[in-house]
């Protein structure tokens, strides 16, 4: 099974919200004999569904940006051993033994919950958005909608998640300018592609049933 390096900064931009990458404060750190964790990933996927395995590697030597390492974990399923050295680069590191302060900025993304159509995540995109008064701790009150959806779709409690915000926000961050609107509040995706909040939403309706 051949694997590589993946390329966390990549990752990164695929989902911005929901793939935390180590500060500079962190990375500036570095020095041989440190701990820092790599994604070993396979070059194909398996009929499984396994791709990746995240392991810890030894620094063993610097030059810059660029590492070479001593791979500290004894891998599942990808044909390496422990002790297996290997050059990486920076952009390899998804994670570092150092606490990170930087760290806190991604708890909102993470510990935010809403509520998600499984068609916005077939169909990679929601129209509708409403926020009603929050469930719980950590609820925030948000239904996310593709705008598709039946009522019969609707009605079936299957056919939703709860998932962290930074999913919905890979999707489409534009709704960051109003997400901290407060309840009730409901918002719709124009014909240019922007959102705009209802005013005569029936709320009523809404809420009776």
């Amino acid at each position: 099974m051949a694997w590589y390096l993946e390329n966390v900064y990549e990752r990164n931009k695929e989902s911005p919200y929901t793939f935390y990458l180590p500060s500079l404060h962190v990375l500036e750190k570095l020095k041989a004999g440190d701990l820092v964790k790599l994604i070993f990933a396979a070059e194909e996927v398996a009929e499984d569904g396994f791709h990746a395995e995240r392991m810890w590697v030894e620094i063993i030597q610097m030059n810059g940006e660029t590492f070479i390492g001593k791979l500290e974990n004894q891998p599942c399923r990808l044909p390496l051993e422990a002790g297996t050295e290997m050059s990486f680069g920076v952009e390899n590191i998804c994670d570092t033994e150092y606490e990170d302060p930087a760290a806190s900025d991604w708890d909102i993304y993470f510990d935010t919950k809403v509520i998600v159509s499984r068609d916005v995540l077939e169909k990679g995109e929601f129209n509708f958005m409403l926020r009603d008064d929050p469930a719980e701790e950590m609820d925030s009150g948000w239904s996310i909608l593709s705008g598709y959806e039946e009522d019969e779709f609707l009605s079936d409690p299957e056919n939703f998640q709860v998932l962290s915000i930074g999913v919905i926000l890979n999707i489409d961050d534009s709704i960051l300018v109003f997400i901290e609107e407060p309840p009730l509040c409901a918002y719709e995706r124009d014909d240019r592609g922007d959102f705009y909040q209802i005013e005569d939403y029936n709320w009523d309706s809404y809420l009776s049933k």
